[in-house]
């Protein structure tokens, strides 16, 4: 999957991702992390969607994002391989 940086602001950052799941994902731990905004768009459903966030520290958001949905799936496949 491709990140690219479209914007890199002191307060904005703006990533092209190549996959709508996880910019769809993403948006949301950001939203619930009480960011001032998140939201992703694309021009058309050809294209990769952009994903948009305006925080006061878009990058440690984005980074804290990430890590809770690392620590959310890791728990996840601990609970399946006990399912085993």
């Amino acid at each position: 999957m491709e990140i690219k940086v479209i914007k890199d602001e002191k307060n904005v950052l703006d990533l092209e991702i190549g996959n709508l799941t996880v910019a769809e994902v993403l948006r949301v731990y950001l939203n619930n992390n009480g960011v001032k905004l998140a939201a992703w768009r694309r021009e058309h459903p050809s294209k990769n969607p952009v994903l948009h966030i305006e925080d006061d520290k878009p990058k440690d958001a984005l980074k804290k994002a990430i890590a809770q949905i690392e620590s959310e799936l890791d728990a996840a496949v601990a609970e399946v391989k006990k399912i085993k």
